[in-house]
């Protein structure tokens, strides 16, 4: 019995079944020969998912920090290997995210792909098992399974139904996020040796040496700083959003990006805090500069995803600074924010996949003046704008707000330069929103165009629910992560004064 997991009490193992239920249902694909057969049932697999995870809703205990829904089974026991699971505050909110997100996907997709139609949606089911997995998996080695599972898919996703630079958009993907991953194995291996186990709450709280924790720490910054993408590991994200199918980009924006900062949480802080707050900086100036950049650049763009597209290297700027500015507002932030993109971002990837089935282009001056023909669909667009804009009452203004608050508590300067990010934001919100639904007295031709249709407005209206839910009372989700982080800081605070105690000591003759 491991004593940081609180065993599952339910009659049934629901973090397994959450992993596996998509993998199940994308080997039943193989017996589907019709390609609307295949589409209504991805869509029960994903819907009957996200129906399952409220069960974690429900009953997570939002008063303890230890891992909930726990799962233990040896798997290769002569080398500590296991097959553990569970989830606490820091991770439950990215599950619940996740399966949220993946029937809107499914709809999404349903006119957008018109050739393989099966391999799609196969691709997206084995995307979901391997995402979920990472978030729930407590040992090294399954989680590096499951993160390097992720590739494959998104892989394929690119490769073969995305845009005319699909090739280069997906090998420059890969070869990425692979370069990131042998980082991240060669950390792996390296706590291996000195702990002996492979189980990822054992390596919490150990007393490494600091040179030991710089040299892994760096190790796993950079395989999370390409993932999130982190300014200036981000060359890879414009190509691969635009060449992206809708549904790619939003799980890549939504949930793919996360699992860097995710990392940062769930391993640099608790498994090497002492080269965590050394290092703690750098990393915090490399997010001012990805706020800024990511800013400017979006500013800069005439393709409606190369906007949303940089628009992430400034959002999860903020999330990046939350993080490595160690106080509690400033984690509870950016685990906010981390949401609140993927639910902003998710929605404007989705509207522009929607103009673009009926325009064919994604041009701001082509899709100018849509507004007059398309009401239903700029009303989405302009709430999901505001909320990518921080806009008092959507979600991103909790979880921006907690982030400046806590960048504020830790140093003013730092603070004062991510203010211009928040300006450039409603900038570039703003001209892509006037350009879409007014344009100018020389618009092109749109009286040809449909509004959304009721499966579109499925897709939306759930993402539209939590800008509001989040925005005007973010108390419920705010209560699942607070203990979680709290316990997170302690273990920080710990090892940075067991690292003072020691300077101390060696200091003194």
């Amino acid at each position: 019995m491991q004593d940081f997991l609180i065993m599952n009490s339910l009659s049934f193992p629901i973090l397994s079944v959450l992993i596996f239920l998509p993998l199940a249902g994308s080997a039943l694909l193989f017996l589907i020969r019709n390609d609307e057969a295949a589409k209504y049932w991805t869509l029960l697999v994903t819907c009957v998912n996200a129906l399952i995870s409220l069960i974690i809703y429900r009953d997570f205990d939002r008063g303890t920090a230890l891992y909930q829904f726990g799962e233990h089974h040896p798997w290769i026991p002569g080398l500590d290997i296991n097959y553990t699971l569970g989830l606490d505050g820091i991770s439950v909110l990215l599950v619940l995210l996740t399966t949220l997100l993946m029937p809107l996907c499914v709809l999404g997709s349903w006119s957008y792909i018109k050739t393989r139609v099966r391999p799609f949606m196969f691709c997206l089911l084995l995307m979901e098992t391997s995402m979920l997995g990472v978030f729930v998996a407590l040992d090294f080695v399954l989680f590096y399974i499951l993160w390097e599972a992720m590739l494959i898919p998104m892989y394929l996703l690119i490769a073969i139904w995305g845009g005319p630079r699909k090739v280069y958009a997906s090998i420059k993907f890969f070869l990425y996020t692979l370069a990131g991953s042998v980082m991240l194995l060669v950390a792996i291996i390296a706590l291996y040796l000195k702990n002996g186990s492979f189980s990822i709450p054992l390596m919490m709280g150990q007393d490494y040496p600091i040179g030991f924790q710089i040299w892994v720490f760096l190790a796993f910054f950079l395989a999370f700083a390409i993932k999130v993408p982190m300014f200036p590991f981000h060359t890879w994200l414009p190509a691969a959003h635009v060449e992206a199918p809708t549904a790619g980009s939003v799980i890549l924006a939504s949930v793919l990006l996360k699992m860097g900062t995710y990392g940062f949480l769930r391993f640099c802080l608790p498994i090497t805090p002492a080269a965590s707050i050394t290092c703690m900086p750098y990393v915090l100036w490399l997010s001012i500069a990805g706020i800024l950049y990511g800013g400017f650049t979006a500013l800069a763009q005439q393709d409606m995803k190369k906007l949303i597209a940089y628009s992430s290297v400034g959002h999860m700027g903020f999330v990046t600074l939350g993080i490595f500015v160690l106080n509690v507002k400033g984690i509870e932030g950016a685990i906010l924010q981390m949401i609140n993109h993927g639910v902003t971002t998710g929605a404007l990837f989705f509207c522009v996949g929607m103009i673009y089935e009926r325009t064919h282009t994604r041009d701001l001056a082509l899709s100018a003046g849509v507004g007059q023909y398309m009401p239903v669909y700029v009303t989405f667009l302009a709430f999901f704008s505001l909320s990518s804009l921080a806009f008092p009452g959507t979600n991103s203004f909790v979880g921006e707000f907690l982030v400046l608050v806590g960048a504020f508590a830790h140093n003013k300067l730092l603070a004062a330069c991510a203010i211009p990010g928040a300006v450039l934001a409603a900038a570039y919100m703003f001209r892509m929103l006037q350009r879409v639904v007014w344009g100018g007295p020389k618009n092109p031709n749109q009286s040809y165009l449909t509004d959304i249709n009721l499966r579109e407005i499925l897709t939306l209206a759930p993402l539209l629910l939590f800008v509001f839910w989040i925005g005007l009372a973010p108390a419920p989700f705010m209560d699942m992560i607070h203990t979680s982080v709290n316990h997170l800081l302690g273990q920080v605070k710990m090892a940075d004064a067991q690292s003072a105690s020691l300077m101390a000591k060696l200091l003194i003759p």
